[in-house]
């Protein structure tokens, strides 16, 4: 039951962060959780997760023969329109594809949970007992401490309810799975954005002036302790604060300029990837990509031996 709570939460980074790490609300983020160029010098490791899939993982004892035949494999499905080429669009596709397949599996996970007869609709009381069921036994002392700590399963169930109601386009108070998948993962819908930005500001802006300050926004990513020296990466954050966050220079992030900022539409990571693996591995130049070039350059796609390899690549059904 707390699973499906705690993986809710995640959704839109209402649980805090331990404060050593930095909480990222940005939701078209960086394709790996590599930096994709380390000290000026280029790192391959984000080519490996943007390829094959943001939850990469180790393969330590395949071989390079393996890993060449199972990428094979891959380019296959790539080439959509089997033309012995690899597209930018279809590369670009395939990208977009292996960072969206978490958000279809946690879909379907979390559906065969809260739906368990596998009904066309899940109805809020159904969904509402099953996740916030044992808030109507819960200890008043645990209740309080909740509040204490800054956190409250009531109001995360309040938030939810609102949700719902928003991801429910018919207004019958139940979910098709296509409408589940919207109140699960609102920053993928267009008409559920807007959502996103309020839970967001509810989050960040603390004293409730309809508005984020530099204080808020750092504070929502880092805690400081007195004494304490802070990460390059906090003084870099407020330098993004002051140059990009605040548009319109008032010291302030209103709505749109956080809708900006967690939502950003101005760059497409996985074209600026697509570009970019092509331009590594097109030995002809003719900007595109045989089975021949892309086997080629596989260590940039799927690395060595203890590299992340993808999801792509464990899926024996696949091969």
């Amino acid at each position: 039951m707390f699973k499906e709570i705690v993986i809710l939460c995640a959704v839109v980074g209402v649980l805090a962060l331990p404060k050593e790490e930095k909480k990222d609300r940005i939701y078209e983020r960086e394709l790996s959780d590599k930096e994709h160029f380390e000290n000026e010098h280029h790192n391959p490791e984000y080519d490996h997760e943007a390829f094959l899939g943001a939850d990469a993982k180790t393969f330590d004892s395949l071989p390079p023969e393996e890993s060449k035949r199972r990428l094979g494999l891959i380019v296959d499905k790539i080439d959509n329109n089997k033309d012995g080429f690899v597209s930018r669009e279809e590369l670009k596709d395939w990208i977009r594809f292996t960072q969206k397949r978490y958000i279809a599996e946690d879909v379907n996970r979390q559906w065969k949970s809260q739906n368990p007869d596998d009904a066309d609709k899940v109805n809020w009381d159904t969904y509402e007992e099953m996740v916030y069921g044992f808030l109507k036994n819960m200890d008043p002392v645990e209740a309080e401490k909740e509040h204490e700590n800054g956190f409250s399963y009531k109001n995360m169930m309040k938030r939810d309810r609102r949700r719902w109601a928003i991801a429910d386009q018919d207004q019958d108070d139940a979910l098709t799975k296509e409408e589940f998948s919207n109140f699960l993962h609102p920053e993928e819908s267009d008409h559920m954005r807007d959502v996103v930005v309020l839970e967001t500001m509810e989050d960040i802006d603390k004293d409730k002036d309809g508005k984020v300050s530099l204080k808020e926004y750092i504070g929502d990513m880092y805690r400081t302790e007195e004494g304490e020296e802070e990460p390059e990466w906090v003084k870099g954050e407020r330098d993004q604060f002051n140059t990009y966050r605040d548009k319109d220079g008032d010291g302030f992030m209103d709505e749109e300029e956080v809708k900006n900022w967690i939502l950003p539409q101005d760059f497409d990571h996985a074209e600026a990837e697509a570009r970019h693996l092509i331009y590594e591995a097109d030995n002809d130049a003719d900007e595109q990509l045989t089975k021949d070039e892309v086997l080629n350059k596989y260590d940039i796609f799927v690395g060595s031996q203890a590299t992340d390899f993808g999801e792509a690549l464990n899926r024996h059904d696949e091969f």
